[in-house]
């Protein structure tokens, strides 16, 4: 197993809120922003409704269910493996998320190194929005927004958007926090039949999309 370098950067960690069923982040100034994910949901609203509509509520949760359980272990795989802490025994026995996670740590967790923060809580005054990151990270030798993500089947760039905008709205964030800048966004995905994917993105070219959409959900949050 890589044994993997960390340059830790201190950053205040955020309270959240729920109000109206929206996830909110408390800034140290007492600030409230939404979470970016909230932020994000304004989109594709209508596929993901009738996509609900044609396969029926229990089915609909039950496929959200499992897939978010399923992404949340192979998460906390990836966090212990990064930070030198892979417990492999008690791994183990979430079977199948192991069995992603170790497809995924060969492929792409390799090019993974000098780790500055994970699971760290970002927020900026610019654009009001706030998040929780997966990790910050070299990735191939340049400093990146690294988010992990499952999936039941291999994704294109146009699935992908919102992954983009979002990995995009954290290295503003961090920007902002550390005086830092990240332009390297990556997305690393592993499927249900064991398929890696790794998507490399410049972050500039998904701001105008971030602030579009900013200005859809304050529009509709008035």
């Amino acid at each position: 197993m890589k044994t993997f370098c960390h340059v830790p950067i201190e950053l205040e960690d955020l309270n959240t809120k729920t109000i109206d069923k929206k996830r909110f982040y408390e800034t140290p100034e007492g600030e409230l922003y939404p979470s970016i994910t909230t932020v994000l949901s304004v989109r594709n609203k209508k596929g993901l409704f009738e996509w609900r509509k044609r396969v029926g509520d229990d089915v609909a949760n039950y496929v959200a269910r499992t897939a978010a359980n399923r992404g949340t272990a192979v998460h906390h795989m990836c966090e212990d493996y990064l930070n030198n802490d892979f417990d492999e025994e008690k791994h183990k026995k979430k079977f199948l998320p192991y069995c992603l996670f170790k497809q995924l740590a060969k492929e792409t967790l390799v090019n993974v190194d000098n780790i500055h923060a994970q699971e760290c809580g970002l927020y900026s005054d610019k654009y009001k929005v706030a998040g929780r990151v997966d990790c910050i990270a070299e990735y191939n030798g340049e400093l990146s927004i690294i988010d992990f993500k499952t999936s039941s089947k291999e994704r294109s760039d146009e699935w992908n958007e919102n992954y983009y905008i979002q990995a995009s709205a954290y290295a503003e964030m961090f920007e902002e926090r550390t005086g830092k800048p990240i332009e390297q966004v990556v997305i690393l995905v592993v499927t249900e039949d064991g398929v890696v994917q790794e998507f490399i993105k410049k972050k500039h070219d998904y701001l105008p999309m971030l602030e579009d959409v900013i200005g859809e959900f304050n529009g509709n949050n008035p």
